[in-house]
This record gives C-alpha cells, structure tokens and sequence, in this order.
C-alpha cells in the first residue's frame, strides 16, 4: 500500500471553514468512486490544510484522480506532497461523520 500526504499553509486564502464548507458540499462523493483507494481523510489545524490517502498500490496512487478541489479554491498545489509505503493499516469501527 502507498500513503500520500498533501499540505497547504493557508497563508488566509481561504479559511479552513471555506474549504470544509466546500469538501461537504462538493468533494468527498467523487473521491468515493476511486479504484484502489483505501482511505482518505482530510486534516486542517486551523491555519493549513491537507489530506492523506492510501491507495492499494503505487499504481493506485498514480492514476488520475478527481479534480483537486482544495487546490483550485487555495489558489496553488500542495506545498508538500509526500509519498510513504503502508507497512501496516488497521481501522476502527466507527461508520464515515463528519468530525465536527
């Protein structure tokens, strides 16, 4: 499996409440319908954004994905992006909310 973090300093453009706005509304049907992909959960700390997915392979991980939501309303790609071999995953049992 691959890991592959994206992050944004926010720098004010826009704030974190704009983009969860945003991921509720617009963003997280598409990535439901990605083949390969295990997980992805999106990350903020109130002045950065970011995003980590874990794909079933590096194949997974390398195809093309949907638009990047984040970058078109931040104005600019991810200052980091990273990718990570998964050497183990384990998931909880609790169902997808928002953790709001």
């Amino acid at each position: 499996m691959k890991a592959v973090i994206a992050w944004w300093d926010l720098e004010g453009r826009p704030d974190v409440a704009a983009l969860r706005d945003s991921l509720w509304q617009e963003g997280i049907q598409a990535w439901a319908a990605v083949a390969g992909l295990v997980a992805k959960f999106w990350i903020s700390d109130g002045s950065r954004w970011g995003a980590v997915m874990v794909f079933e392979s590096e194949t997974a991980a390398r195809q093309a994905l949907p638009p990047n939501r984040a970058a078109q309303l931040i104005g600019a790609p991810a200052q980091m992006r990273l990718t990570f071999d998964v050497e183990a995953f384990v998931t909880g049992t609790r169902g997808a909310t928002p953790w709001l």
